[in-house]
C-alpha cells in the first residue's frame, strides 16, 4: 500500500510540470555572445586582403549571380583560368558529354573541354522553403545516381541564430540539403517535402555534405564545423533509399585533430571572417576508392602551407573505418577542398582551389594516379 501511495505521488508531481518544461516544441531563445575579434594587422579567410603578390593581375569581375533559377543573371563564356571559386566540383556528365562546373556560390557553369566555361546558370528553385532568399549557399555538388541528379550544398540562414558558444561563436542555420532533377543543369528542387526539414540536427553547425554508395546504402558524409565544436568532425548518416531524409543518428569518423599535418588555427596564427577561433578545422570531405578497392577520403585543414588537401584512409575497407590519416598533406601551398572525375577521355583528374595569400580563390586541375592502395599526385593538368 505504501509503495501504491508513493507511485501516486510520484505521477501528481509529473503531471503538474509545466508543459513548457516537460515537452515542448518552442524554440530556445539565444542570446548573442561576445566574439572575440583578430587582433589589427591579421590575415585570415574571410578577411580582406591587404596586399597582392608582385606581379599579380585582379580577376575580372563578373556581376553578382544569385543560384536560384528564379533571379535573373548575366551569361558570358570564361576561361577556367579566370574564374574565382572555392571548392570546384565537376560532374562529366555521359549523357550529354558535357562537364558541369559548381562551387560555393552554387551556381553552375558547363564546358566541352574543361577550358572554356559558359555560366553562371541558376542550380536551383527552392521557393517556398526556409532556404529561399539565403544568401550562403557553399560547396555545391552534382552527382548522377539511378538516372537523377542530386545536388547537395550548404544553405545558410543568417537571420535564424540556433547556437551560441559563450565568447566565441553565434551559430545560425548550415545545413547541407539535397535537391534532385532529371537533368544536370536542374532545376534542382527539394527532395523532403518538408518545407523546414533539415538533414541533421537543427542546432548543429553542418558544411559540406556529400553523398556516398557502399554496399548499396546511400551515406551522408558532412562536417560538423569547428566554429562550434572547436576540434571539428567528420561525421555521416544513413540516408533513406530515396535520399530525401535520414535514418540514423550521426556517426563520428575522425576529429581534425588527428592528423599529424593539420594545425590548431590560432596558433598556426590564422584567423577566421576576423575572428580569432582557436580549434582545428575539417572540411571539403570526398570519399572514393582506389584501383585496388581501398577506401580512401579526401579532405582539407589548415596547416603549415595554410590550407592544405589531404587523405585519410579506412583501414576496414568500409565507412565506418578507423580512419587512418596520412602522415603529410596531398597538396599543400594554400590548396584544398578537393574531389576527382575521370574525363570522356579517360584521364582521371583531381579537381581543386587555391589562392595566392589572401587572394581569390583559383580552380585548378591536377593529374592523379589512383590505380594502387594510394593516391599519387601529377602535375598540373591544363586544358
Amino acid at each position: 500500500m505504501k509503495k501504491i501511495s508513493i507511485l501516486i505521488a510520484m505521477l501528481v508531481v509529473f503531471s503538474s510540470i509545466p508543459l513548457s518544461t516537460a515537452q515542448t516544441t518552442e524554440k530556445k531563445q539565444l542570446v548573442p555572445t561576445v566574439t572575440i575579434p583578430a587582433p589589427p594587422g591579421s590575415k585570415g579567410f574571410g578577411m580582406p586582403s591587404t596586399t597582392r603578390p608582385s606581379g599579380a593581375t585582379p580577376a575580372p569581375r563578373r556581376p553578382f549571380a544569385s543560384a536560384s533559377v528564379t533571379d535573373p543573371r548575366e551569361i558570358v563564356t570564361i576561361t577556367l583560368d579566370e574564374l574565382s571559386m572555392s571548392d570546384p566540383f565537376i560532374l562529366a556528365d555521359e549523357a550529354t558529354k558535357t562537364y558541369y562546373l559548381t562551387s560555393s556560390g552554387g551556381c553552375i557553369y558547363k564546358s566541352k573541354d574543361l577550358k572554356n566555361w559558359e555560366g553562371p546558370y541558376g542550380a536551383y528553385d527552392v521557393t517556398g522553403t526556409w532556404m529561399e532568399g539565403c544568401k550562403f549557399v557553399a560547396a555545391a555538388e552534382i552527382h548522377h545516381v539511378n538516372s537523377k541528379y542530386y545536388y547537395a550544398a550548404t544553405f545558410g540562414d543568417r537571420n535564424d541564430l540556433v547556437d551560441v558558444v559563450p565568447r566565441r561563436y553565434n551559430v545560425h542555420r548550415n545545413q547541407t540539403m539535397i535537391l534532385v532533377a532529371d537533368i544536370a543543369e536542374g532545376p534542382y528542387k527539394p527532395l523532403n517535402p518538408d518545407p523546414q526539414y533539415d538533414y541533421l540536427p537543427h542546432t548543429w553547425d553542418i558544411i559540406d555534405g556529400t553523398i556516398w554508395y557502399e554496399n548499396g546504402v546511400p551515406y551522408f558524409v558532412f562536417v560538423h564545423e569547428w566554429m562550434q565544436t572547436v576540434d571539428g568532425t567528420m561525421e555521416y548518416v544513413k540516408l533513406s533509399p530515396d535520399l530525401s531524409k535520414t535514418i540514423t543518428d550521426p556517426i563520428c569518423l575522425f576529429r581534425g585533430s588527428e592528423a599529424a599535418w593539420a594545425l590548431e588555427m590560432v596558433g598556426n596564427e590564422e584567423m577566421t571572417f576576423g575572428l580569432k577561433l582557436p580549434g582545428w578545422v575539417t572540411d571539403g570531405p570526398e570519399l572514393f576508392r582506389t584501383g585496388t578497392g581501398k577506401l580512401g577520403m579526401l579532405w582539407s585543414s589548415w596547416g603549415a602551407g595554410r590550407y592544405l588537401q589531404g587523405v585519410a584512409y579506412s583501414e576496414s575497407g568500409t565507412i565506418d573505418g578507423p580512419w587512418i590519416q596520412e602522415e603529410k598533406p596531398l597538396v599543400g601551398n594554400n590548396t584544398g577542398h578537393g574531389m576527382m572525375f575521370t574525363t570522356f577521355e579517360g584521364k582521371r583528374l583531381l579537381s581543386i582551389h587555391h589562392a595566392e595569400g589572401d587572394g581569390p580563390r583559383k580552380p585548378q586541375l591536377y593529374e592523379i594516379d589512383d590505380s594502387g592502395d594510394k593516391l599519387i599526385l601529377g602535375p598540373r593538368y591544363n586544358p
